[in-house]
């Protein structure tokens, strides 16, 4: 399970399972490089488990066809219950504080 693993066990995963998805797509990582648009260095530190940035990472996996795994990574938020009572029917344009007493 992800959440008993330390940061770094999880950046190995992730580079050993895009190294996969590589693998399967046919390409040697220069490819994915090119195709991503970033270095053959990026691309090998990813796939050690090193890190990235978000940017690169978001390259790479659009070269895969992997970008919808981000939804799942970060879902959209659930709206609760009582905030669609409150707002049904209506449509929030902007947000109004009282004022304070400075």
């Amino acid at each position: 399970m992800l959440t008993d693993m330390t940061n770094g066990a999880i950046m190995t995963t992730l580079g050993r399972r895009i190294k996969e998805y590589r693998l399967r797509a046919g390409l040697m990582q220069s490819e994915l490089a090119k195709s991503a648009n970033v270095g053959l260095s990026t691309v090998i530190k990813l796939e050690q488990g090193k890190s990235i940035s978000l940017e690169l990472l978001v390259s790479i996996m659009r070269s895969l066809g992997m970008l919808e795994n981000f939804n799942t990574l970060v879902p959209e938020p659930p709206v609760s219950p009582m905030r669609l009572l409150k707002l049904q029917g209506k449509t929030v344009k902007r947000i109004k504080r009282g004022k304070s007493n400075d």
